[in-house]
């Protein structure tokens, strides 16, 4: 058994829902926390081994929509995963995904990438529409190349991704996963452009020198190599999700799916064993209840969703054991349970504060 599928699963819990105060007084009533409009945003997500197998899983900060009109952001303090060396056990310790702002020397793209903050949210309209966006530069890395410089070990690039999902109403849900440019490692060593298909089509990539994602026994990087799938989610399931992030009757979802096997081999060029991996980045639903009816803007007809500032994260908790089963569903992780009451209490502090306001001024 190698070191991929001893690794303790770790996943980084969800964000509180927010509470806009500011709001409020347009939306006095929270939407309901187990079956109202909800969005959820993760910025990417890795799962170590086959589906229903126990391999490690890291899930970094979910954002999930306030249940009053609101955002919750990811911060820009995570600009890679892994980020510290509990996740860094957990993902295997070679592959390293860049995803916000980078210094010179540390530039893992090709050039002419620009430096750039990533845009992570989930929200709550005014309207009690629940949206979510993720979009930045995502670059692969693969530290065993041992390049001399970060770009040398870079293995894919999404230049300009942007994932977005809305759930207006039952009829009027829309997704969509769009990139700028996507760049892959050529076989002559250079990051070269490929055309990325529309629509649901994906782009598979065979032979990438792209070894596993963390140490195995006469592992050869000169004959491991690697087939790659990139595709668009299109369903609520091809998410990697904590049981937390959940759906509803109408569900939208959208995201980049990356599967990688790994093919293995020692020095002699014999095959040793496949590792499959798989990552979602810029992972994105919204999901609204049978009956739902958005409601009208406020008094200037407005129905962005603004910022709240109050705490918005919690810090990164792990497990102890490898990922448990889950109903047979194995795309999703449990929640730290005591984060599923988060929602209740911080809208029962605002529903209190808008019956003050309203008794002072009687």
């Amino acid at each position: 058994m190698t070191r991929l599928v001893t690794k303790a699963a770790a996943l980084a819990v969800a964000v509180f829902p927010l509470v806009s105060v500011g709001v409020a007084g347009a939306q006095t009533q929270a939407v309901d926390e187990k079956t109202g409009p909800v969005s959820f945003a993760n910025i990417a997500s890795v799962r170590i081994g086959d589906e229903g197998q126990r391999g490690g899983a890291l899930i970094t900060e979910t954002q999930r929509s306030p249940l009053l009109p609101g955002q919750s952001k990811l911060g820009a303090d995570r600009v890679s995963v892994p980020k510290d060396d509990g996740e860094r056990a957990t993902f295997g310790g070679h592959y390293r995904i860049d995803l916000g702002r980078y210094s010179a020397s540390q530039n893992p793209y090709p050039p002419g990438v620009p430096s750039r903050d990533h845009n992570v949210y989930a929200a709550l309209q005014a309207t009690t529409v629940p949206t979510a966006v993720a979009e930045t530069n995502y670059a692969l890395r693969d530290t065993w190349q041992g390049g001399t410089k970060p770009a040398d070990d870079t293995v894919l690039v999404l230049e300009g991704a942007k994932t977005s999902v809305d759930c207006t109403g039952p009829a009027k849900l829309s997704a969509a996963s769009t990139v700028t440019r996507l760049w892959v490692r050529q076989a002559g060593g250079g990051l070269g452009i490929v055309p990325m298909p529309g629509g649901t089509a994906g782009l598979q990539l065979k032979n990438l020198r792209l070894g596993p994602p963390g140490d195995i026994t006469n592992a050869d990087r000169a004959t491991t190599v690697s087939d790659l799938k990139l595709t668009r989610v299109a369903a609520f399931d091809q998410l990697i999700r904590q049981d937390g992030w959940r759906g509803g009757d109408f569900t939208a979802a959208a995201g980049w799916r990356v599967e990688i096997t790994t093919h293995v081999k020692d020095a002699q060029g014999a095959a040793l064993q496949d590792v499959k991996t798989t990552i979602v980045l810029g992972g994105v639903s919204c999901s609204i209840p049978k009956g739902f009816v958005a409601k009208a803007g406020g008094p200037a007809g407005g129905t962005t969703a603004t910022q709240p500032a109050v705490p918005t994260q919690v810090p990164a908790g792990y497990l102890g054991a490898a990922a448990p089963a889950t109903d047979g569903d194995s795309s999703r992780i449990p929640f730290g349970i005591g984060l599923l009451f988060g929602g209740v209490f911080f809208a029962a502090v605002a529903l209190l504060l808008g019956r003050r306001r309203k008794t002072g001024s009687d």
